[in-house]
C-alpha cells in the first residue's frame, strides 16, 4: 500500500504529475526533501498574487512569511515515497491553517469545516534504469460545507497549482540528474 493511501484514502480532489529522471530513487527523494519552492520566481509571483489582497488590507495573520513548503508537515517517508500534509481552510485569505505535528496528528485531526491536503512524491524505478517521479496531491474535505467552500477555490488555483508542480518536478529532475552525473564522474575517476 502506498503511504499516500494511508493519509488520504478518500478524497474529492486530486492532481497527478510525473516525469522520468535519470537518477536513483534515493537521490531523487533527497532532491524532493531539499527542494525550496521559493527559489522559483513563478512560484513567488503566484503566491504573491494569492496573498496580495490580505497584505494590502494589512491583515495581522499575513505578517507571517509567504506560504511555502515550510507550511507542510512531513507525514511519512520510505525508500520510494515522501508524503507531506496540510490542514486548513484554504479558501480563506490566510489559508486557515491548523497546526499538525506529525503523521499521527494528521490522521487524528477531525473538524468539520476543514480540508486535509496530502502531497506525495513517489520514485518508481523503471526497466530502463530511469526513475519515474510522480507527485500526487489529494484533498479531502471533512464536510459538505467545506467541500462547497473549497470547490471554487480549487477551480481557481488548480491550473496554477499544476504549473507549480510541473516546474517543481523539472527542478528536482535537473538537480537530481546533475548530482547523479557528477557522482558518476567521481566514481569513474577513482581507482
Amino acid at each position: 500500500m502506498r503511504r499516500l493511501d494511508r493519509y488520504c484514502p478518500t478524497y474529492q480532489f486530486s492532481e497527478v504529475h510525473a516525469c522520468d529522471v535519470a537518477a536513483e530513487p534515493a537521490a531523487i527523494l533527497n532532491g524532493v526533501a531539499a527542494y525550496r519552492p521559493a527559489s522559483d520566481r513563478f512560484f513567488r509571483l503566484m503566491i504573491g498574487l494569492r496573498e496580495l489582497p490580505m497584505r494590502a488590507l494589512g491583515r495581522p495573520d499575513m505578517a507571517r512569511a509567504p506560504f511555502g513548503l515550510h507550511d507542510f508537515t512531513l507525514l511519512d517517508r520510505s525508500e520510494s515515497e515522501i508524503v507531506y500534509g496540510l490542514i486548513g481552510r484554504f479558501w480563506r485569505p490566510g489559508y486557515g491553517l491548523e497546526p499538525v505535528a506529525d503523521g499521527a496528528a494528521f490522521l487524528r485531526f477531525d473538524a468539520p469545516q476543514v480540508a486535509k491536503l496530502a502531497l506525495a512524491f513517489e520514485a518508481r524505478p523503471g526497466p530502463d534504469g530511469r526513475t519515474q517521479l510522480v507527485t500526487e496531491t489529494r484533498v479531502s474535505c471533512a464536510s459538505r460545507a467545506a467541500r462547497l467552500k473549497f470547490t471554487p477555490y480549487w477551480l481557481l488555483i488548480r491550473p496554477v497549482s499544476g504549473l507549480v508542480r510541473q516546474r517543481m518536478l523539472a527542478a528536482i529532475k535537473r538537480d537530481s540528474e546533475r548530482s547523479s552525473s557528477s557522482g558518476r564522474i567521481i566514481a569513474a575517476g577513482s581507482p
